[in-house]
């Protein structure tokens, strides 16, 4: 009886259910992240091609990912998109959010217009964009007379990776904008009362007082909107599958491409574990660092 006293002593009917329900959620992490994660870096030691036998080869693959010019390449475009899109993004984001937070007439039906591009699929809404670049826009260049519209903007390297960034942009925006409207509205009202007796207005009252204010949101959006872009699949998949030239060849697409159809199913499985490391690093600083600049505030 002491022993069965003191074991409820020790556990509560709270940390029961909270074990109760935090356990399942472990497992299926464990089961659906950890261990894909771990069979990753198993693989990236061998030269499996993802069919029939397999050697160990050690960390070959992972040396190997250092000097892949293909590799390199696609690293580079996909920083490049993701760095654009964060920017893009959360400017875009952040001023229909200042908007859409005023007192406008059909202010709740604008917010959910502004989400619907969040809830669409990626491929469905790459597959239309596509359409739209690759017939109507060049149709409507050929009918008004403008040059740079004639031609796809997906058939060329210089104008590939932007209609991209379009296409991507015109989805993440929807969320982010969300996010942001719930920060403004945490916003008191007395601060801008106190704003209007300081003289605070403008472009100062926004900088002073709402920015501060909502900077965790902030932080949130380019955290999030970052690791989304690194890991851009959708739209390259739909729009170009990589090209042309091999231009817009993300690290997620090429992991994809060579992975399951190219033979390097070991080659990539290194390459994924590696780009995972990157990720985790990268929101790390970006949690870091914003964090630090809350703190200041």
């Amino acid at each position: 009886m002491g022993n069965e006293g003191k074991r409820d002593k020790l556990w509560t009917k709270n940390d029961k259910v909270f074990l109760g329900m935090l356990i399942p959620v472990l497992i299926l992490f464990f089961l659906f992240n950890t261990l894909p994660l771990l069979k990753g870096f198993y693989y990236g030691l061998t030269n499996y091609r993802g069919y029939g036998d397999y050697d160990m080869v050690g960390l070959r693959n992972f040396k190997d990912l250092f000097t892949d010019l293909r590799v390199g390449k696609s690293y580079l475009f996909t920083f490049k998109y993701a760095v654009v899109m964060t920017i893009l993004v959360n400017l875009i984001s952040l001023i229909l959010a200042l908007g859409l937070n005023r007192e406008i007439r059909g202010k709740s039906a604008l917010r959910g217009i502004y989400f619907v591009p969040n809830i669409l699929g990626g491929l469905v809404v790459g597959y239309i964009f596509s359409f739209v670049f690759t017939y109507i826009l060049p149709a409507v260049g050929e009918a008004t007379g403008i040059g740079f519209l004639q031609n796809s903007m997906l058939a060329s390297a210089k104008t590939a990776w932007f209609a991209i960034v379009i296409v991507g942009a015109w989805q993440g925006i929807a969320m982010n904008t969300i996010i942001y409207i719930s920060g403004l509205q945490t916003v008191p009202a007395e601060v801008y009362e106190a704003g209007m007796i300081d003289g605070v207005s403008g472009w100062k009252k926004f900088w002073s007082l709402t920015f501060p204010l909502i900077l965790p949101f902030f932080s949130i959006n380019l955290v999030l909107c970052m690791k989304n872009a690194l890991m851009v699949f959708d739209q390259i998949m739909s729009l170009t599958k990589g090209g042309p030239s091999q231009s817009t060849e993300s690290i997620s697409y090429l992991i994809y491409n060579n992975g399951m159809s190219g033979g390097q199913f070991g080659f990539q499985s290194a390459n994924a574990f590696v780009f995972f490391i990157v990720i985790v690093v990268i929101s790390f600083l970006q949690m870091r660092f914003l964090g630090g600049k809350e703190e200041q505030l």
